[in-house]
């Protein structure tokens, strides 16, 4: 039990890390250098996840990565058609591109999926259904604040640059879905390292909606 905890302060640790560092030296002047190295702080974060997973089984394995296939699925049809998000396109600083879209963007949906999925409270874990709404809520204000600082990161840009409703609905419904594939499937992440992670991010994008 020391162990595991110590790798979890580990965890949170190089989490906030990378978080405070870049919102310090975004707004000190450096943001094209820290918002090109997003793609390590994607791949790092998606990494510890995995490796601190509780049931760290092929099942858990397999469906993070099934996530993060249907992740790039639903984003290379709007980047391609528009539908279902609306008209956008994806900038330099997310990495290698697969039809437009970066690789990592499938990865975070999985990361938010499985991290937001374990930050629902048991006392409120009344439903498989009812979790899936919390969760996919829990990802839609996470969206919300993405939305404002994306463009100015070369992260993505909407045309025009205001995403429309449709974005936000088509958010909540594609993160229910996998939500619900997750509920049903009864694999969770590590509770700490999830909140610490959803926290960070939240954080750091109101942040960076200030000094912009």
């Amino acid at each position: 039990m020391k162990l595991f905890n110590q790798k979890n302060y580990l965890a949170i640790g190089i989490i906030w890390l990378f978080h405070l560092s870049a919102i310090i030296g975004i707004s000190i002047g450096y943001k094209e250098w820290f918002a090109t190295k997003t793609p390590l702080n994607l791949i790092i974060q998606n990494a510890i996840l995995i490796a601190l997973l509780p049931q760290k089984s092929f099942k858990s394995i397999s469906i993070y990565f099934l996530l993060a296939l249907l992740g790039m699925g639903i984003e290379i049809l709007g980047v391609n058609s528009g539908f279902p998000f609306g008209t956008y396109s994806y900038g330099e600083n997310l990495g290698f591109k697969l039809f437009g879209v970066p690789i990592l963007i499938g990865l975070n949906w999985a990361l938010l999926v499985f991290v937001t999925a374990s930050m629902i409270p048991k006392r409120l874990s009344a439903s498989k259904i009812w979790n899936a709404l919390i969760g996919a809520t829990l990802m839609l204000v996470l969206d919300y604040f993405m939305e404002f600082s994306a463009p100015a990161l070369n992260f993505w840009e909407f045309t025009p640059i205001t995403p429309p409703l449709s974005n936000y609905v088509s958010w909540f419904i594609a993160a229910f879905i996998m939500h619900t594939i997750l509920q049903y499937k009864g694999v969770k992440a590590n509770r700490m390292l999830s909140s610490q992670i959803y926290l960070a991010q939240l954080l750091f994008f109101i942040g960076l909606m200030i000094i912009l």
